[in-house]
């Protein structure tokens, strides 16, 4: 992924040092099982150590793979070069490529979730505290983006956190889906290795043992976790979208934080675009394209082909460094979203009570009028507001078969905004608990 959208911690996971650390690790721990075993020699085991604290030369290994054109025998050469070929000639016994990349690449999806979950729980904190903030703060709800009826900037914000707690759960769930490692050797049999090093060796990463591979870890499982990628991308959209509309400037209910010296346009000064949520948007596109590809690789000939291998070296990075990076921009804007209740309120009375027509009509059907009565009752009288300006309220006052089962007193009980926020501390007790 490109610097401008990624972070450095998510960023080392997937950096040619780390992987190649990550092969190593892999290896050596492999040769203390297989001496432990009696298979190697215990000082050939003890050797490969010597290489712990020596930083691997990434150039030296693409110039070995250049002439290789393999990269794993080009990392176990250079590893030759460093401990001594002798002390190396029990490197990698028994086992296959796909040991060392699979096993590898589940480290670092591992890794990488870890960084996820925390972004996740750094955004759900400020969802939840802007949510507690605005509980009662009135915003008119919409419908097909037109106004529905009261709502409050509170549930807004709690049913986003309602989702991405869903989503954490996710990235959980993925993470431990993906948190296992195969040593099983060519084709997945064990007949050259035996699986107390595969045991060994995922104990020590820290990974589950495979039930069963092939030559390689099945793809359903990266298949799942991309798949929880893409839905945290969708729910980052969602909120990039809400808050985008909010800052429409016929709207302007919230809008990002404007520092000293921004600019908006190259061309218009007194532009303030809602950049983020935009940039957002496209970040969760990218989140998003990993999932097909992903989707794809299930599906290999028999124990094992290359075919995923590509789309995984650019996935694997390139997906969770975009994730990590729209997840703390997204917590940044939430924490500084700048709310405008008073935008609020004269949006939802721009239409003059109309947002009140359900308690009108529920109001008749209980005075004993019947539904389809009830309703042309009430949108004759709304469609007046729509067409000519008129206040709601006024003209169901004015209106004679109105008044015949409902008495004004009845009427003006129906224009309270509290009746649409009675039930929010339920509502936030389901989402938030009793804190």
């Amino acid at each position: 992924m490109i610097p401008r959208y990624s972070r450095p911690d998510m960023v080392a996971i997937w950096s040619p040092e780390t992987k190649f650390r990550i092969w190593y690790e892999i290896e050596a721990h492999a040769c203390d099982a297989q001496a432990a075993l009696g298979v190697i020699p215990k000082e050939n085991a003890e050797a490969v150590w010597k290489a712990k604290d020596v930083p691997f030369d990434v150039a030296r290994i693409d110039e070995i793979e250049a002439v290789t054109k393999h990269d794993v025998i080009a990392f176990l050469t250079h590893l030759a070069e460093i401990i001594g070929n002798d002390e190396a000639r029990f490197v990698h016994q028994g086992m296959t490529s796909s040991d060392v990349l699979d096993t590898c690449f589940n480290v670092q999806l591992v890794r990488a979730s870890d960084i996820l979950i925390k972004d996740m729980q750094d955004l759900l904190a400020a969802l939840k505290r802007r949510a507690f903030e605005h509980k009662d703060t009135v915003r008119i709800g919409r419908s097909h983006g037109i106004h529905a009826e009261p709502t409050t900037m509170g549930l807004t914000f709690a049913r986003f956190y309602a989702e991405m707690d869903r989503n954490l759960n996710r990235l959980k769930k993925a993470r431990k889906e993906v948190a296992t490692g195969a040593v099983s050797g060519a084709v997945g049999t064990f007949a050259n290795i035996d699986p107390a090093v595969e045991e060994h060796v995922c104990k020590a990463m820290g990974l589950e043992v495979e039930p069963i591979s092939t030559q390689v870890i099945p793809r359903d499982r990266h298949a799942a976790f991309f798949a929880a990628l893409g839905v945290v991308g969708s729910s980052i959209e969602n909120i990039a979208t809400e808050i985008r509309h909010m800052q429409r400037t016929e709207v302007l209910e919230a809008e990002e934080f404007f520092s000293k010296g921004q600019k908006g346009s190259s061309a218009m000064p007194h532009k303030r675009n809602p950049v983020l949520s935009e940039n957002l948007t496209g970040l969760a596109r990218l989140v998003r394209m990993a999932v097909v590809p992903a989707m794809e690789n299930v599906a290999l000939w028999h124990e094992r082909d290359i075919s995923h291998s590509s789309v995984e070296r650019n996935i694997g990075p390139d997906t969770t460094i975009t994730l990590d990076f729209a997840l703390a921009r997204l917590t940044g804007l939430v924490d500084k979203l700048v709310i405008y209740p008073d935008n609020m309120l004269a949006n939802m009375n721009k239409f003059r009570g109309l947002v009140m027509s359900q308690r009108v009509l529920l109001a008749l059907t209980q005075a004993g009028v019947s539904r389809e009565d009830a309703y042309k009752l009430v949108q004759r009288n709304a469609m007046k507001v729509w067409e000519e300006g008129k206040d709601f309220k006024t003209e169901l006052l004015a209106d004679a078969d109105v008044l015949a089962a409902l008495s004004a007193e009845e009427i003006e009980e129906k224009f309270d905004i509290g009746y649409h926020t009675k039930h929010v501390d339920t509502i936030f007790k389901r989402v938030f608990g009793e804190s």
